[in-house]
C-alpha cells in the first residue's frame, strides 16, 4: 500500500544489459534497511517500499543474510511474492552462515552490527563448497524463491583463500545448474573486486563507494578491467556514507562510515554549490555519476520506506546539464 502523497508517476527506468542474459534497472533497490539498520522498521513499511519502487519502474532488488540475520531477506521475499519471477532480478549474498542463538534470543539480546534485530542468530564466515550450498539454500527458503538471479561473495576482504577457490567453484556449480543465474562479488574496495575479475570466471561485481563523486579509485583498476571482460559493475554506497547525500552538505557529514574529514566536506560542498548553479542537487548528480561509465550497469540505492524509494528515483530522472559534469570533473 502507497502512502498519501507519494508520487506514482512512473519514470522511464531505463534497463541496461548483464551477462547471461541479465537486464538490470539502472536504479535497484537496495534492502540493508529492511534488515533494522540502524534503527528499526517493520513489515508494513518494507512492503510499501517495495510495492512504490515497483509502480515507478524499478525491478532490481538487492538484498543479503548479514541484513538483519535474515529479516532484509524475509521481508523482501514477501514483499515481492505474488509478482511474475521472470518481471524482476534479484541479488543476495553468501560467505555469512546464520547460526541459530536460541539463548540470546531468549535473553532478549540485539544482533549488534548496526542492526537493531533480536539475536535470534550469528554470522559465521564461511565460504567453502558446502557453506555456500547452504547459504543459497537457505535463502531461497527465507526469500521463499526457487532461484536467485545473482549471488555475490559478500566482503571477502580477509577470506581471499577460501572466496577465490571454493567459494567461486561452488558459485559456477549452482550457476550450471541454474539455482543461480550470475555470479560475481560485492565488496566495498575495488582491488581484491579486480582480481576476482581477473583470475575468475565471474559474471558482475558490486562495488560499494569506490566510484563516487568523491572517491574514483576504481578507475585504476577494476572499472577498465570490468569493461575489457565484459563484467558489469553494480554501484552501491553512492552517496559515501552521507556525505553526499543532501543538497546542503553539514559539518557533522559522514564519509566511509565514520566523520567526514574537512577537507572532503569543503569538496562535497563545493560540488554542491556548482550544482545548484545548475539547478540540481547534490544527490541528484551523486545517484547518476556512476551511470556514466560503460561498466556500470546499476546503481544501487539504499531505502528504508516509500518516500525514500520515490526520492532515489527522482533523483536518477533529474536531468543534468553536461557542462555540470565537466566541472564537476574538474573538482575531482
Amino acid at each position: 500500500m502507497l502512502s498519501a502523497g507519494i508520487s506514482t508517476r512512473r519514470h522511464d527506468i531505463r534497463t541496461r544489459p548483464a551477462p547471461r542474459g541479465l537486464q538490470l534497472t539502472e536504479i535497484g533497490l537496495g534492502a540493508a534497511q529492511f534488515g533494522n539498520l540502524n534503527k528499526a522498521t517493520t513489515d508494513e513499511a518494507s512492503a510499501a517500499a517495495v510495492d512504490t519502487a515497483w509502480s515507478l519502474g524499478v525491478r532490481y532488488f538487492d538484498t543479503a543474510p548479514h541484513y538483519g540475520v535474515g529479516v532484509s531477506e524475509r521481508r523482501l521475499g514477501a514483499a515481492l511474492r505474488g509478482r511474475k519471477r521472470d518481471d524482476y532480478v534479484l541479488s543476495t549474498k553468501v560467505g555469512r552462515l546464520l547460526e541459530p542463538t536460541p539463548d540470546r534470543a531468549a535473553a532478549g539480546d540485539l544482533d549488534g552490527h548496526g542492526f537493531i534485530t533480536p539475536a535470534t542468530h550469528r554470522r559465521q564466515w564461511d565460504f567453502s563448497r558446502d557453506g555456500v550450498l547452504r547459504s543459497v539454500e537457505e535463502s531461497l527458503t527465507r526469500l521463499g524463491l526457487d532461484r536467485i538471479d545473482i549471488a555475490y561473495l559478500h566482503d571477502p576482504d580477509d577470506h581471499w583463500e577460501a572466496a577465490s577457490t571454493s567459494g567461486i567453484a561452488a558459485l559456477i556449480e549452482l550457476r550450471d545448474e541454474g539455482v543461480v543465474r550470475a555470479i560475481g562479488a560485492g565488496m566495498n574496495q575495488s582491488a581484491m573486486l579486480a582480481e576476482f575479475v581477473r583470475r575468475s570466471d565471474v559474471d558482475i561485481v558490486m562495488l560499494a563507494g569506490r566510484y563516487t563523486l568523491l572517491d574514483r579509485s576504481a578507475t585504476e583498476d577494476l572499472l577498465p578491467l570490468a569493461e575489457e571482460r565484459g563484467v558489469a559493475v553494480v554501484a552501491a554506497a553512492v552517496y559515501n556514507s552521507g556525505l553526499l547525500s543532501r543538497a546542503e552538505v553539514p559539518a557533522d557529514a559522514r564519509f566511509d562510515y565514520q566523520q567526514a574529514p574537512p577537507e572532503l566536506i569543503e569538496r562535497a560542498r563545493a560540488m554542491a554549490a556548482l550544482c545548484s548553479r545548475h539547478g540540481v542537487t547534490l544527490p541528484d548528480a551523486a545517484v547518476q555519476f556512476p551511470l556514466r561509465h560503460p561498466a556500470v550497469a546499476s546503481v544501487v540505492v539504499g531505502t528504508r520506506t516509500a518516500e525514500q524509494v520515490a526520492s532515489s528515483v527522482a533523483r536518477a530522472a533529474t536531468v543534468i546539464p553536461e557542462e555540470l559534469w565537466a566541472e564537476l570533473e574538474a573538482l575531482s
